[in-house]
């Protein structure tokens, strides 16, 4: 008995003393939901694996405080009325410790009640100006359109219409009904005051619309000089399909197309795409090679192949992964997950990534403002090739990235 007794307490002590060990080794948890299915999928699949990427690489370097990390997420089937489900089980059942949004405005608004409910910090995933009305402290975007993200989101194109000569007269404004392309239009109306354009057309479109050419057509009868577009993957290739069976006289187009910046739609579309002129956030230009980024690019490659993925990962994949980067800075200084002092140290001190360095302001944006404007030209096919390098695209501004000239108008873009 004795001995028995001995082994009963040996035992004990054995467990009690493994216990701290056990907890100690329980991973940091960050939650989001993304679309993995459904039209946005072709560019939320790769935000995923940008965040696996980080994944491995923090895990590889011994996790963060001493623990492994690890991603909870859910399909939200690229359908905004799925996300207040995902992120409240996300919290309450889940016990995530970070929270990261889904990729694009319409994904993310949707989660912000649900983050702000439970006083936990978000994190927006190239999301337009998503907190311009909660004006929630714990907030932050991943997204280069700077302090006041709708009037910077349309400046640039117009201000290279308004360059030209002569100078264009009227616009055409067209938009998907949703919360990103609203705002977008909105930026556009801006703008075309701003330079004394008229607007001859100004429509939103259901965002279940499949059929685009009567839109085409409609805008053709206005006849403006510009045509400025805001939309989302799906909605981008079907405009621009429709644009290259109908036919579209203007001089310039384009604006805020979302999608058309990742190889995978640009390979689909092919030359239907020369001549657009459109936002971009990064392209493997000389001067937008900031530190780590092309290492980054060079592992995300190795493995789009094998999990069916846009081929280049230049457009979501880099941003998805700084986003990551930040969050990791700010709980390595700070050495905790308590998400008030993540938050005050996120709006206190700049972040080193793989997008460069940044900073961000009272509502979680970006201290200063860093999209790039692009056309595309010269593309023949559908080879993926001709994207990998910028030889199909020009950077036309701002002028600290600039390669090259606008080529105007539209029409002799697409010769």
């Amino acid at each position: 008995m004795r001995n028995l007794s001995h082994a009963l307490l040996a035992a004990a002590l054995l467990v009690g003393g493994a216990a701290p060990a056990a907890r100690a080794v329980e991973p940091i948890k960050i939650g989001f939901s993304m679309e993995l299915t459904g039209p946005l999928a072709v560019v939320g699949k790769t935000g995923l694996l940008a965040f696996k990427i980080w994944e491995e690489d923090v895990n590889a370097k011994g996790g963060l405080l001493g623990r492994p990390v690890e991603l909870v997420y859910y399909d939200d089937q690229s359908n905004p009325a799925t996300v207040p489900g995902i992120y409240t089980k996300l919290l309450d059942i889940d016990k995530v410790d970070l929270l990261v949004s889904s990729y694009g405005t319409n994904l993310t608004v949707p989660a912000m009640p649900v983050a702000i409910s439970h006083n936990r910090l978000f994190f927006g995933l190239l999301a337009l100006a998503a907190n311009d009305k909660f004006h929630y402290p714990k907030y932050f975007s991943m997204l280069p359109f700077g302090p006041e993200p709708v009037k910077s989101f349309a400046q640039e194109y117009f201000d290279l219409a308004a360059a030209q000569s002569p100078k264009p007269k009227t616009v055409a404004i067209v938009a998907t009904d949703a919360e990103f392309q609203h705002k977008a239009a909105e930026s556009a109306r801006q703008h075309a005051k701003r330079v004394g354009m008229e607007i001859v057309y100004d429509r939103a479109y259901p965002p279940s619309t499949v059929d685009f050419s009567p839109i085409v057509r409609a805008i053709q009868a206005a006849q403006p000089d510009l045509v400025y577009i805001a939309s989302y993957p799906s909605d981008t290739v079907g405009i621009l399909r429709s644009v290259g069976e109908v036919g579209l006289h203007t001089k310039m187009l384009g604006g805020g197309l979302a999608g058309l910046q990742a190889a995978a739609i640009k390979m689909q579309l092919g030359e239907i795409a020369n001549g657009v002129t459109n936002v971009d956030l990064w392209e493997p230009v000389e001067t937008m090679k900031f530190p780590g980024v092309m290492d980054f690019i060079k592992n995300y490659q190795a493995r789009a192949p094998a999990e069916g993925l846009d081929l280049l990962g230049y457009f979501l994949p880099p941003f998805a992964y700084s986003e990551l980067q930040v969050l990791e800075e700010a709980v390595t200084a700070t050495k905790t997950l308590d998400n008030d002092k993540l938050a005050e140290y996120m709006h206190s001190h700049p972040f080193q990534t793989i997008e460069g360095d940044l900073a961000f302001g009272p509502d979680g944006e970006w201290t200063e403002a860093r999209p790039i404007w692009v056309q595309y030209h010269d593309i023949k096919g559908h080879d993926v090739e001709q994207f990998r390098e910028p030889k199909t695209v020009t950077i036309l501004a701002p002028a600290k990235y600039k390669t090259g000239e606008m080529i105007y108008p539209y029409a002799e873009a697409r010769k």
